[in-house]
């Protein structure tokens, strides 16, 4: 998704800043997704069995993930609607 959001970027006709905006935005969104995929592998790497602690780790990676894909929603949308 990110390699699509990046050839799209240059695509477009908006500022450097915004298109620098959008840039950093995605490769944010690249960083938390291979930090969530990180903390996963540890977890899992650690013990398969069912623990409370792992359980916590990997549910607040996935909520750091879905707090960066909203905010890249968000940056998009303003920049592409002109907000």
């Amino acid at each position: 998704m990110n390699v699509i959001l990046l050839v799209v970027t240059f695509g477009l006709d908006i500022t450097k800043m915004e298109r620098l905006l959008l840039i950093a935005c995605s490769f944010l969104l690249l960083v938390v997704e291979l930090l969530n995929t990180a903390i996963e592998t540890v977890v899992d790497r650690i013990s398969l069995e069912l623990h409370p602690l792992s359980k916590r780790a990997k549910d607040l990676g996935g909520a750091a993930r879905l707090v960066a894909v909203i905010m890249t929603i968000i940056i998009w949308g303003t920049v592409l609607l002109g907000g």
